[in-house]
């Protein structure tokens, strides 16, 4: 691979990074008992090979997304990069357990601790990393509720990219503040679908009052990246090597876990939309479970407005609604699928990470649905608690946890993922205080 010599802006600083930020990502696929299914050339229906994906990944990232090593090395200046906000904390939920009334111990990882507010960074600085590395100039990408998009426009200003974001259109209406902090970053954010690529204009054209979805978005962005040799397409969710980024989140909480004497936790709740944060945090336990024989319960909480996990169909389907992208072996809704515009922007895709689909599928990942006002009337039982007002994507793992821990009539660990923090999302809260 060539790639072009590193600038200054790419270079390790030499500054100080806290000891306890992971230095490798933590690979699902070394100790899965089955491989995940290859993904798929959309036209011959063969497992892709790495020339297929060039026109839209770097090398580094496609080499990745079919590793089978357990553990890959963090550059260093994306380790500095993460110094930043990382190690996030790991808190016990002490005031949750009082108001529930449970014998249960919770804890919860705080991502929402980042620049952006959300556990986005994680990828986005390491793919704007390989990118940068290999000569691309610009990044394009979808969004949902839009902290993806912030994280790779803030990715982007700190590594030298130019980025491009399609915000699925009912929430580029809904959250403003998500679009001008994307610009503050320097990134270009549109509504999707736009009239800007072939794929959007073709979707207004047959579904003109469209709340937009991420499937329409992502087609625009692949669309627009495959046609400049200098422009990659970055995805923020879904794929192996995203999920890989992710596993900092439960690499960390093992550690923190183990110091505070609670270190095999019974049940784990994540969140569910595409899989990062849920892979992010699970996939660690997980490869415990498999390595070691502990019983850690891992739980996905996904929307009931866009359930993948619970209602889809384990089958190839392509990840965008135009057919560009690959065809990925997941759970699936239909890429065809438009959920309704929930409040919950980041867990409106019609499917599932192949990775995550794959555990669930082998039974090693159990999943549930959260219906929205359950999630946010968690929400508010959270934060008038804790204090912390979570990511309406969030409340959905806390909604799950909560239920769980009221259920509970003996001690046990309960662990929260809390995947960013809710205060550019307040509409979302407005019908329920």
């Amino acid at each position: 691979m060539t790639t072009t010599p590193l600038n200054r802006s790419l270079e390790p600083l030499g500054v100080s990074i806290p000891s306890k930020v992971p230095t490798h990502w933590y690979n699902l696929a070394a100790d899965l008992p089955e491989p995940v299914p290859p993904h798929l050339h959309p036209g011959t229906r063969e497992p892709l090979g790495p020339e297929d994906l060039a026109p839209l990944f770097p090398m580094n990232l496609i080499a990745q997304e079919v590793a089978t090593e357990r553990y890959i090395e963090i550059p260093e200046t994306v380790r500095e990069i993460y110094g930043m906000w990382r190690p996030s904390p790991l808190f016990r939920a002490h005031r949750l357990e009082r108001a529930l009334g449970t014998p249960a111990r919770i804890y919860y990882k705080h991502e929402g601790v980042s620049p952006v507010g959300s556990h986005k960074p994680n990828t986005a600085v390491a793919q704007a990393y390989y990118n940068a590395i290999e000569g691309t100039t610009k990044l394009t990408t979808e969004t949902g509720a839009g902290q993806w998009g912030a994280s790779l426009s803030f990715a982007g200003a700190l590594l030298g990219l130019d980025v491009e974001v399609w915000q699925v259109r009912s929430s580029f209406d809904s959250k403003p503040y998500r679009r001008i902090q994307m610009e503050a970053y320097g990134g270009i954010c549109h509504p999707s679908p736009s009239d800007l690529t072939e794929a959007g204009r073709a979707l207004l054209k047959s579904h003109p009052d469209t709340t937009g979805s991420l499937g329409m978005a992502i087609s625009e962005a692949v669309e627009v990246a495959a046609q400049d040799p200098n422009t990659h397409y970055s995805l923020g969710s879904v794929l192996n090597h995203v999920m890989l980024h992710q596993t900092v989140i439960g690499q960390e909480a093992m550690v923190q876990l183990e110091e505070a004497g609670d270190a095999v936790p019974d049940t784990v709740f994540g969140c569910a939309g595409g899989g990062s944060n849920l892979a992010g945090l699970t996939f660690p336990f997980l490869g415990r479970n498999l390595r070691e024989g502990t019983k850690t319960r891992l739980v996905a909480c996904e929307p009931s407005a866009c359930p993948s996990l619970t209602q889809g169909e384990y089958r190839y389907d392509f990840g965008d609604v135009a057919g560009l992208t690959p065809l990925l072996k997941m759970h699936t809704l239909g890429k065809d699928f438009v959920p309704p515009a929930i409040h919950a922007g980041g867990l409106r895709y019609h499917g599932m990470s192949p990775m995550v689909s794959h555990a669930v599928n082998l039974g090693l990942m159990d999943a549930i649905a959260v219906d929205q006002d359950d999630a946010l009337q968690a929400g508010l039982i959270f934060a008038r608690a804790e204090g912390i007002i979570p990511a309406p994507e969030s409340t959905h793992a806390v909604a799950g946890a909560i239920a769980h821990a009221r259920a509970v009539t003996e001690p046990e660990v309960i662990v929260i993922g809390l995947s960013g923090n809710g205060q550019l999302d307040l509409p979302a809260y407005s019908p329920y205080v």
